[in-house]
């Protein structure tokens, strides 16, 4: 909130509102900490228009709403953090229990990365392990 109380820093300007308009600046604008009227709407406009300017309009929500949704955010953000790595470690187990059991030579993987790479952006990460199993099944 600016204190703009002082006179001489002032231009006058006569603006019309509706009276229920009017009724909310009478009933506010001390509650809300201004010592004028004039003042909270000085301080309204100046609001509304960086507000209109802003590329970034985050800077004119409200505090608490900023942080609610960065709490939550960073909660989600540590969830699948913890989710990431729990995966990483079963497919880790699961591919030293292959490497150990097959013997895959480097033609056949390098060949089979490009099939799996290009399968799955094919699918959009949806691929599911009956269409994996059917593929090695009749494909090979």
């Amino acid at each position: 909130m600016s204190d703009i109380s002082n006179a001489e820093d002032k231009v006058k300007l006569s603006v019309y509102v509706r009276p229920e308009t009017a009724d909310k600046l009478k009933s506010y604008y001390k509650s809300l900490g201004f010592k004028t009227k004039s003042d909270l709407i000085d301080d309204a406009i100046n609001f509304y228009c960086g507000y209109l300017s802003a590329d970034d309009c985050a800077d004119f929500y409200p505090e608490v709403i900023k942080s609610a949704v960065k709490a939550n955010l960073e909660s989600l953000e540590n969830r699948m953090g913890r989710l990431l790595f729990k995966h990483t470690v079963e497919l880790a187990m699961m591919m030293n229990i292959i490497a150990a059991v097959y013997n895959v030579d480097e033609d056949t993987l390098y060949k089979l990365r490009a099939k799996c790479v290009s399968e799955v952006k094919r699918l959009n990460g949806r691929i599911n392990f009956e269409d994996v199993l059917r593929y090695q099944r009749y494909e090979d």
